[in-house]
């Protein structure tokens, strides 16, 4: 798989968007992590492992703890990715929107 199918992949599945989520608000100890997921500890080890693998997370050691923490340069590959469509997601809206627009009638003169 290349790096973007990688990143796709792994935010994918809600659990792991919703470790994204804690993430993005700071490093964090892999049990403090676990709590909020109501799942064997040994499910959320296999996501984090799907989020290293795509790059989105790096782990740090200081002591005894190891301290998890985001890496958001995948997730703007994404973002440069879907850019892409942009344009044609706007063109195809634009037409849609056009169907609910009123229909000005051309009034008929009389004669």
């Amino acid at each position: 798989m290349d790096r973007l199918s990688n990143v796709l992949t792994a935010i994918s599945h809600p659990t792991r968007r919703a470790i994204i989520e804690q993430l993005s608000h700071g490093p964090a100890g892999f049990l403090e992590i676990a709590k909020p997921f109501d799942t064997a500890l040994n499910s959320v080890t296999k996501h984090l492992k799907l989020l290293e693998r795509a790059g989105l997370i790096e782990k740090e050691k200081k002591g005894r703890e190891v301290f998890i923490s985001l890496r958001g340069e995948p997730l703007k590959e994404v973002a440069a990715w879907a850019h892409v469509y942009e344009h044609f997601w706007n063109d195809r809206l634009d037409e849609f929107a056009k169907n609910f627009q009123p229909k000005k009638t051309k009034e008929k003169k009389r004669k």
